[in-house]
């Protein structure tokens, strides 16, 4: 879990996933520019190693993220690690009252933001004759139906894609790819869910329907995050990495019944 030397770009690293990261790489040795398009990141500043810094970035533009990696150059003399988590849930309409717009938005930020992020890292990477390791933060919702709204479900089914496709275009690069696929994790985005839940009483059942019977916390992924940025993870590639508590691991069932 040693990540020393190590310069690192984070986005949406304002909350959840993506700060919980950001700061167990700073914690691990990585120096790591925080991004996010909330200028609430600036405050991440003193949890992070010295030498780290933050900004603020719109994924969704092209010329925003070719300056984002621009600047992890010019801020911390290069870049090792691309851990793209920005993400949004958008619409969760059902498929009859989605627009075009609702679908645009999610993919917007999720797919293309996604595409730029790992575009100019991997730019500079091969510019530099330089391995390095890129992470997406995909789903269980991208795995298979039931886990999301419609347009947040085939987002993240297409970074698992973009993800795959482009450990295969960088063979004997050195250059590892892989996703991340959170299940129910309490963050920011999910924090609707569990207020819900606690509201009518019934917080008792978050995480009832995986079998370690309880919601993930970001520093249990955080930690994930940080091995396959490291030499635990030296070997892994082109995968999609679920950390769910188990909830992708079997078919639908009632608990004590076979049938």
């Amino acid at each position: 879990m040693d990540l020393s030397g190590k310069r690192a770009i984070v986005t949406g690293a304002a909350s959840g996933i993506g700060r919980a990261s950001a700061i167990a790489m700073a914690q691990a040795g990585a120096t790591v520019l925080a991004c996010d398009l909330d200028a609430s990141v600036d405050a991440l500043g003193e949890a992070l190693a010295e030498g780290s810094s933050t900004t603020t970035v719109d994924v969704r533009r092209e010329r925003d993220v070719k300056r984002m990696v621009e600047l992890a150059v010019e801020r911390l003399g290069g870049i090792d690690i691309l851990f793209a988590n920005a993400g949004v849930v958008g619409a969760i309409d059902p498929v009859v009252d989605l627009t075009a717009e609702d679908w645009q938005a999610v993919f917007a930020v999720n797919v293309t933001g996604t595409f730029f992020c790992i575009k100019y890292v991997v730019q500079h990477l091969l510019a530099a004759e330089q391995s390095g390791t890129i992470l997406a933060t995909a789903s269980v919702a991208g795995l298979r139906a039931g886990g999301g709204p419609m347009p947040y479900s085939a987002s993240k089914a297409a970074v698992i894609n973009l993800v795959r496709n482009a450990a295969c275009q960088l063979r004997g690069t050195g250059i590892q790819v892989n996703a991340i696929c959170p299940g129910l994790i309490e963050t920011g985005m999910t924090k609707p869910i569990f207020e819900a839940a606690r509201a009518a009483g019934k917080s008792d059942r978050i995480g009832q329907l995986n079998p370690s019977l309880r919601a993930g916390r970001p520093e249990e992924v955080a930690q994930l995050v940080v091995a396959l940025c490291g030499e635990a993870g030296s070997y892994v590639n082109g995968e999609a990495i679920v950390v769910d508590g188990g909830l992708a691991a079997s078919l639908p069932f009632v608990p004590g019944k076979m049938w």
